[in-house]
């Protein structure tokens, strides 16, 4: 990229910008419809269930995430780290831990360990370790 000419770079990023917005907007919408989805589901099921809960923490994480990459431009990792949380969490409800071996239930509530681990030590670093963006 260091070859081509500046007028050349300059539309690549703006071109590569616009599709990037497209695709946040085409993530804004689908999870909107999903969401709907969802409601007509429950409305026709007369019942809401934990799991369509943690699906609908799910979908307003998807929707924090992609207003923030709107206001900032940038994606903070912790958000898909909480999604992968709450995604868990909704897992081990609808497999129900009656119907779950001990390994596994070991082995998911692990990972949401180490997702928990992780956000902190990003916490701890954005905190504690600041970096200059420049």
């Amino acid at each position: 990229m260091k070859n081509m000419p500046h007028s050349s770079n300059s539309l690549m990023i703006r071109a590569l910008h616009w599709v990037e917005w497209l695709g946040l907007i085409l993530i804004a919408g689908a999870t909107l419809v999903a969401i709907g989805q969802e409601m007509v589901l429950m409305v026709n099921r007369r019942e809401v269930m934990l799991h369509d809960i943690l699906l609908f923490f799910i979908y307003l994480e998807i929707l924090t995430m992609v207003g923030l990459y709107f206001q900032s431009g940038k994606l903070p990792i912790r958000y898909p780290l909480y999604i992968a949380m709450v995604a868990i969490a909704r897992h081990i409800t609808i497999v129900s831990m009656t119907e779950m071996d001990g390994w596994t239930m070991i082995g998911l509530s692990t990972a949401i360990l180490v997702l928990a681990l992780a956000v902190l030590v990003i916490r701890y670093g954005h905190i504690h370790l600041p970096y200059d963006e420049g």
